[in-house]
């Protein structure tokens, strides 16, 4: 009897004396593949810091308004505070007589607010990209100096205030133009590969007359007739852009649509969408994220060429490729061309570094083995 309780409260006092393994709670978790892949991205080390690199000069960028910028961060005035950069202040506000905006830079408007005991804190560049400095020392374009630490361009702006705004621009046109070339190109692809067929040919044959007109020729044309801004322009170039994704996917969703996991699905019943974009789609990812940082260079190095040929963003804009054509217009300011030269050169280098990474990082033949991984994290 005594033995029948030992062994039947031993089960018990074994479950409560165990501990628990403890819970993952975190939020992202990489499989041993992304591991192997991750660790593969590392080992390059051009790839690695210049996405570091490329990632902090973006960041900063985003922030240009708080880095450059003519109007002050803070300013107080009769006891009170105002914040200028988040908020349009009227010159009225501070003692004067007109209803529009107020140029702080005025001196006027300075003296306004000094007599009542206030102050105001600048950015770190008090110039935005269309700030004119009217008080130049010489004829625009003026040469570098303790204000203007890269010089101003001929119409009498900071060039470094043009250089962060036009490399946020610049990022931004190309990761935009970047995704939906991605999203139109991947569907387009997926539904070639997948039905293949009457599908396949006929989509294809579009995208081979697509690629046989004079792209330039047509985005010149384009951007003479339509009124320029950013949307039309990123629109225009979505014409063309996609059609750099269909070609991968298509080939994957092609070898991958006989697969023994495809027609398991297809026997449970799953739609073709379910199959396209939940079971064949992850596999095909491999090859958008690879060629992604190189159209994201392209992008950029396109936006640029128009701008210099004067068929890019609107006037005014701040843009490298603008200031490289006024480096070309004013060969006695060299410093207008070299900025633009090495900041697009810069910009691209670390892309093509990132881009090679990633492509080292996807490649099977160097992350089937990796010494790092145990048997443990399999």
């Amino acid at each position: 009897m005594d033995a029948r309780v030992e062994r039947s409260t031993a089960p018990a006092d074994i479950g409560r004396d165990a501990k628990a393994p403890p819970l993952d709670r975190r939020w992202f978790k990489l499989s041993p593949l992304n591991k192997r892949r991750w660790r593969a991205f590392k080992s390059n080390r051009r790839g690695y810091y210049g996405l570091i690199i490329f990632s902090a000069l973006f960041l900063v960028t985003l922030c240009a308004e708080f880095i450059a910028n003519d109007k002050p961060f803070l300013v107080k005035y009769d006891g009170t505070y105002s914040m200028p950069i988040f908020k349009m202040y009227t010159e009225k506000s501070f003692g004067g007589e007109f209803e529009t905006e107020a140029d702080y830079r005025d001196p006027e408007v300075a003296r306004l607010i000094h007599e009542k005991g206030g102050w105001m804190i600048w950015p770190l560049i008090p110039y935005s990209y269309r700030t004119i400095k009217l008080d130049l020392p010489v004829p625009a374009p003026s040469p570098p100096s303790w204000e203007n630490w890269l010089g101003t361009d001929d119409q009498g702006r900071d060039v470094l205030a043009r250089v962060i705004y036009g490399f946020r621009i610049s990022v931004l046109f190309g990761l935009i133009l970047t995704i939906f070339s991605a999203l139109v190109g991947v569907t387009a692809g997926a539904i070639q590969g997948f039905f293949g067929g009457w599908t396949d040919l006929s989509l294809q044959r579009f995208i081979e007359i697509l690629g046989s007109l004079p792209r330039l020729y047509i985005l010149l044309i384009l951007s003479a007739i339509l009124a320029p801004s950013f949307w039309i322009l990123l629109g225009i170039m979505l014409l063309f852009e996609w059609t750099a994704f269909v070609g991968p996917v298509r080939a994957e969703f092609l070898r991958g649509r006989n697969f023994e996991y495809v027609r398991a699905a297809r026997a449970l019943g799953l739609t073709n969408a379910q199959i396209m974009f939940k079971h064949i789609l992850p596999n095909a990812m491999v090859a958008t994220v690879t060629f992604a940082p190189f159209i994201l260079d392209g992008a950029i190095a396109a936006l640029t060429a128009l701008d210099y040929l004067g068929f890019g963003l609107p006037p005014g804009s701040p843009s490298l490729g603008e200031l490289l054509q006024q480096g070309t217009h004013n060969l006695q300011a060299p410093w207008l061309g070299l900025t633009a030269f090495f900041v697009i050169a810069l910009m691209l280098s670390l892309l093509v570094f990132v881009g090679e990474g990633v492509r080292d990082a996807l490649d099977p033949r160097k992350t089937m083995i990796d010494p790092h991984v145990s048997l443990a994290d399999v």
